[in-house]
């Protein structure tokens, strides 16, 4: 069997997804991605499914095991923004991101985790900021990703006796398509603005920017690695200190 690492990347269509797919690439890792159905990305195999389906999600799975006989890390980047006042939420609203955000991330995950014990292989969950504090106004997006952070910790402990580690990454707002439609759907008539406002909250002020998705995958592609050994159960922030009490 061939030797050479495999990862599956859930979200790969998308901007961190893109990223962390060519930073794996780029490593010598054979890389699967996958995302919803009409989307395409650069990887080695391409499996579409639609993550609100858990038997799409199982059935991705099996195939991304099979293509390459191994699977050595799952990256879930898959995820989906929504803001509002709480109390104009709809159910619809809650179960699609929601669905994203968590269910999917923890189905791909569960049927990910024998193939991962026989690989002593690992997991990288892409949290946010928001999985570490509450974002006003973005109650359900903050509940998806809490869960996502405190799903991490809870995995790392249950699979740590077979050798599979558990990490997620938080970042801050990270300049992608996601977030200039997260500006185009929520930013009124001023898209700019909302962009700007959020800067704004940066401690850097002038000098602020947003994360580059490369950024972020850097830090994917660390946790992955023989020498992240000892590092399971953390949530590590790649924020610009929004996290750290600013």
């Amino acid at each position: 069997m061939n030797d050479t690492p495999v990862a599956l990347v859930t979200g790969a269509a998308g901007g961190v997804g893109g990223a962390v797919a060519s930073r794996f690439a780029a490593g010598g890792w054979r890389v699967i991605g996958t995302d919803r159905p009409g989307t395409r990305a650069d990887a080695d195999a391409w499996i579409p499914a639609d993550l609100l389906d858990v038997d799409q999600i199982r059935e991705m799975v099996a195939q991304a095991a099979a293509t390459f006989g191994r699977l050595d890390c799952v990256v879930n980047c898959a995820g989906l923004w929504t803001e509002g006042p709480a109390e104009d939420t709809s159910e619809d609203e809650w179960d699609r991101v929601v669905g994203v955000n968590l269910k999917a991330l923890y189905f791909v995950t569960s049927a990910a985790i024998p193939h991962l014990i026989e690989a002593s292989g690992s997991v990288v969950n892409i949290s946010s900021d928001a999985g570490l504090q509450g974002n006003a106004g973005a109650a359900v997006y903050s509940a998806s990703k809490g869960g996502v952070s405190n799903l991490t910790r809870a995995l790392a402990l249950e699979l740590a006796p077979r050798g599979v580690r558990v990490n997620a990454v938080c970042p801050g707002d990270v300049e992608s398509p996601m977030l200039l439609g997260q500006a185009r759907d929520f930013g009124g008539e001023d898209p700019e603005g909302y962009l700007r406002r959020l800067l704004d909250g940066y401690a850097q002020k002038g000098r602020a920017r947003f994360i580059r998705p490369e950024e972020v995958a850097e830090v994917v592609w660390f946790l992955a690695q023989p020498e992240a050994a000892a590092i399971t159960g953390a949530n590590w922030s790649i924020d610009f200190g929004l996290s750290a009490g600013i």
